[in-house]
């Protein structure tokens, strides 16, 4: 390749995943997510990680089989959290795809995001602090439940001394971590990157305090048709655990290395609602400035995107704001629209990582995955939804969106291996 095609329309590095890694409630590797996804099917089932009998909610997607112990040995494993366990092994599994990195572990850098951090760590604790005294308490509550204990975790574990980030911006951390990795690779202060988010919430106080503020999917009757995004029957998300991680590095060091490329980071937008603390912005005003801004970003047109992975939770707002946003940006002839959220719930920080990973799939192989328990369209609802089974595109820049809790939006623009 010629020195000018490593470059932008920009003058910036172009910047390319070469490795990625998950734990989702679809399984352990990239190929279940993926493989899952097309079926269509639902992973919502019935609480196993504790006795949830009693609880408002009595369902979620759990990773299934999930044993830290191979990637930490039983002491060390002891001493994470279930959110910084799932965060290691998929940004080790990422790292170990991406090969023989073999970069100056100065430039080495990693973004790990999660929304809440170590919450049953906290959780457990208080338990014990209420009911046995404060002698009681483990000594390692603190680096258990710190939201940047996951990216300490990667660094300290693969020698990497350049920065170690948490990013925590809700929903939108998992997307952010990837892009914010983008930027630092276009910006020359890194080599590499390892980005990613991970998410464990499925805990009592995680139950009750999603249900009480009415995110949650209420239908224990029937969890595998609970989470519909876009759907005219949705009434809220499956709440879901899971990590994703990636691993960025300019196209010119990749190609120099002859690392195998899943696709390119294109673009990227990123901003904030700034109007409520939960709620969407009017009309998705915030989501379609953060898609235009990615779009702008990768010096793309709305029309030149083949599909768009939604943000897609299943609830009424978000659904409908989304559409709306989607609307905006690209008129009448959107592209085709697809939620993983359907099949997995969502896994807070872990959803816009995984996300982007079977967007970077979906693009390898040409096809798009349904969206799960999809029928009818609610009103308000005027996208093009994948739905039924999986769909043919072109090889085409994608958009994968992401929009959280505290007006956070996020969007990454994603192109096929070049």
């Amino acid at each position: 390749m010629s020195e000018q095609s490593f470059l932008d329309h920009r003058g910036r590095p172009r910047v390319v995943v070469t490795g990625i890694g998950c734990k989702t409630p679809a399984g352990h590797t990239p190929e279940d997510l993926i493989s899952v996804l097309r079926s269509g099917k639902s992973m919502a089932a019935p609480i196993t990680l504790f006795d949830a009998s009693n609880e408002p909610i009595t369902f979620a997607c759990e990773v299934p089989d999930f044993d830290p112990v191979p990637y930490f040995g039983i002491k060390d494993a002891r001493r994470q959290d279930r959110v910084a366990q799932l965060g290691f092994a998929a940004a080790a599994d990422a790292i170990e795809d991406a090969g023989n990195i073999g970069a100056d572990p100065d430039r080495c850098s990693i973004i790990a995001s999660t929304g809440i951090g170590g919450l049953y760590t906290l959780e457990a604790n208080t338990e014990i602090y209420l009911t046995k005294g404060p002698l009681r308490v483990s000594p390692f509550v603190i680096p258990m439940l710190m939201p940047n204990a996951t990216a300490g975790v990667i660094s300290m574990r693969f020698g990497w001394t350049g920065p170690a980030i948490c990013v925590a911006t809700a929903c939108a951390a998992g997307t952010m971590a990837i892009g914010e990795g983008a930027r630092m690779i276009r910006d020359g202060s890194s080599d590499v990157v390892a980005a990613g988010g991970t998410e464990y919430a499925i805990t009592r106080i995680g139950i009750a305090a999603f249900s009480r503020m009415t995110a949650l999917s209420n239908h224990n009757d029937d969890p595998a048709n609970a989470s519909r995004p876009f759907d005219a029957q949705r009434n809220g998300f499956v709440l879901a655990e899971g990590a994703a991680f990636t691993v960025l590095e300019s196209l010119e060091r990749a190609v120099g290395r002859g690392a195998h490329v899943y696709g390119e980071i294109a673009g990227y937008g990123r901003n904030s609602d700034a109007f409520h603390i939960t709620a969407p912005s009017p009309g998705g005003t915030g989501a379609a400035a953060c898609m235009q801004g990615a779009l702008d970003d990768a010096g793309l047109l709305a029309r030149d995107i083949g599909h768009i992975n939604a943000h897609g939770t299943s609830t009424q707002l978000n659904d409908i704001a989304e559409s709306q946003a989607i609307d905006k940006v690209f008129g009448e002839n959107s592209p085709p629209v697809t939620s993983n959220k359907g099949s997995l719930g969502h896994m807070i920080a872990g959803a816009g990582a995984s996300e982007a990973i079977s967007t970077l799939l979906a693009l390898r192989d040409g096809l798009v995955p349904p969206t799960a328990n999809f029928e009818t369209p609610g009103e308000g609802i005027n996208i093009d939804v994948v739905h039924g089974e999986s769909r043919a595109v072109p090889a085409a820049p994608a958009i994968s969106n992401s929009f959280g809790f505290g007006g956070h939006n996020a969007s990454l623009v994603i192109l096929p291996a070049p």
